[in-house]
C-alpha cells in the first residue's frame, strides 16, 4: 500500500498532449471528486467549489482567452526563451474530456475563521490542498491532469457566473490519457530543470543546507 501512494505522487503529471478525450465515467468522476473534498481546510471552511464545464462553446471561448493570454507572455520574453516557450503547449481545453474549474469563498464561514486570523491566504492553501487531493485521486484512476494558469480571474469568473468575491484558483483538464510522460514537460523542452532535495532543505535557519542530504 505505501509503495502504491509513492507510485502515484512520482507517477503525477501536468498533461497537455495526451488526452484522449474519452468520457469520464461516473463513479470515476465522483471518486476523485469525493477525494478533494475531503482536503483538509482552514477552520473547516471547505472554502471550495468545483464547476464542472463540458460545454464546447464554453470551453472554446475560455480556449480563446488563454491563447491570447500566451501571446503577451510570449512578447515578454527575450528571442532564445521565446524559441523554446514556442514548442510547449500550455493547455488541453478542447483535448480533455471535462474543464474543472476550482474556487475559493473567502467569506466561507466567515467573520470568525479558525486558524485564519493571522494568516489571510490560509483559505487559499486549503483550495491548493483540495487540487492536490483531486491531481493524485485522478492519477490513481489512470485520468491526466493539467492545470491552466493563463488567464485572467476576472474573465474565468464571468463565463462560469462565479458570485461576486469568489475566486476561480484553477481550470484543471481532466481525462483518459495515453499515458503519463516519464519526465515533466517544462524539464523534457528545456524550460527549466528541477532543483535538488539537498538544495531545498535547509537546517534550523534558511541557508544552512542539508548537505547530507545530497
Amino acid at each position: 500500500m505505501t509503495d502504491a501512494f509513492y507510485d502515484v505522487l512520482m507517477r503525477r503529471r501536468d498533461v497537455r498532449a495526451e488526452f484522449t478525450g474519452a468520457p469520464i465515467p461516473g463513479d470515476v468522476l465522483n471518486r476523485v471528486l469525493t477525494a478533494a473534498h475531503a482536503a483538509p481546510s482552514v477552520g473547516l471552511t471547505q472554502p471550495w467549489d468545483f464547476v464542472l464545464v463540458s460545454d464546447h462553446d464554453t470551453r472554446s471561448a475560455f480556449r480563446e482567452h488563454v491563447l491570447a493570454e500566451r501571446e503577451v507572455f510570449a512578447r515578454s520574453l527575450a528571442d532564445e526563451r521565446n524559441e523554446t516557450f514556442a514548442r510547449i503547449k500550455i493547455e488541453g481545453i478542447l483535448e480533455s474530456s471535462l474543464g474543472i474549474v476550482v474556487t475559493y469563498d473567502p467569506e466561507r464561514g466567515s467573520p470568525a475563521v479558525l486558524g485564519r486570523h493571522a494568516i489571510a491566504d490560509a483559505g487559499l492553501y486549503s483550495v491548493c490542498l483540495a487540487i492536490q487531493n483531486l491531481w493524485l485521486a485522478a492519477t490513481a484512476e489512470d485520468l491526466g491532469v493539467g492545470w491552466v494558469s493563463f488567464y485572467r480571474e476576472e474573465f474565468l469568473a464571468r463565463l462560469v457566473g462565479l458570485p461576486e468575491g469568489v475566486r476561480p484558483v484553477a481550470w484543471l483538464c481532466v481525462g483518459p490519457v495515453t499515458r503519463l510522460q516519464e519526465t515533466p514537460d517544462l524539464e523534457r523542452h528545456g524550460w527549466r530543470r528541477r532543483r535538488p532535495l539537498s538544495a531545498a532543505t535547509h537546517l534550523e535557519r534558511f541557508g544552512e543546507l542539508n548537505t547530507a542530504s545530497r
